[in-house]
């Protein structure tokens, strides 16, 4: 389970860059700052309900370009939940991501607070990938709260699309008002075929 995990690409390029700036930080290269791992964190999770519900499932563009990147960043996502290789976020996608917040953190905080925060958001990708791949494979998490999240995440493309966005932090669903309990929605016939 776990080399599976480890294999796709975008795992292994947050894993190097993650390990790359920790040993920087242990060799005194680069002073790591927790506030601003933290903050780095924090910001992916935000990014991640955002991303979801705003532009991954966005209405289809014009563009037959834009149409092709929809479908393989989320649409056939939801029309092959299991396919291992649309789960994980393309490291086409991942890499300049991270390379523009790097940047705009490197604007407002400095180059090595940056670091720090790049760090942070690095880390909480890590965690997203993980609860993600644990939701879509045969595998029953040990405990009550894996258990919970996994549940939580199936609803979003078994139940309703328009719901239950977080995928490895719920909070923010409950903040902007599309958390649901389980028998609160009616099933939509749209889960699997995006915009239909």
């Amino acid at each position: 389970m776990l080399l599976v995990f480890l294999r796709h690409g975008s795992v292994a390029a947050l894993l190097v860059g993650a390990a790359a700036e920790i040993m920087l930080g242990l060799f005194g290269v680069v002073a790591l700052q927790p506030v601003m791992i933290l903050i780095g964190a924090l910001l992916f999770y935000l990014s991640e309900y955002g991303m979801h519900r705003f532009a991954f499932h966005a209405a289809p563009l014009s563009s037959p370009l834009a149409r092709r990147l929809q479908h393989r960043l989320h649409y056939d996502h939801h029309v092959e939940p299991n396919r291992l290789d649309l789960l994980f976020l393309p490291i086409w996608f991942l890499v300049p991501n991270l390379a523009v917040a790097w940047g705009l953190f490197a604007l407002v905080f400095g180059w090595e607070a940056a670091l720090s925060a790049l760090l942070g958001m690095m880390l909480a990708i890590l965690h997203y990938e993980w609860v993600h791949y644990v939701a879509h494979i045969p595998y029953q998490p040990r405990t009550r709260l894996g258990r919970w999240i996994k549940q939580y995440h199936l609803r979003h493309h078994f139940i309703s699309e328009k719901h239950w966005f977080g995928v490895s932090n719920p909070a923010l669903d409950g903040v902007f008002g599309t958390f649901r309990g389980p028998a609160a929605t009616e099933k939509s016939a749209t889960t699997r075929k995006l915009y239909s």
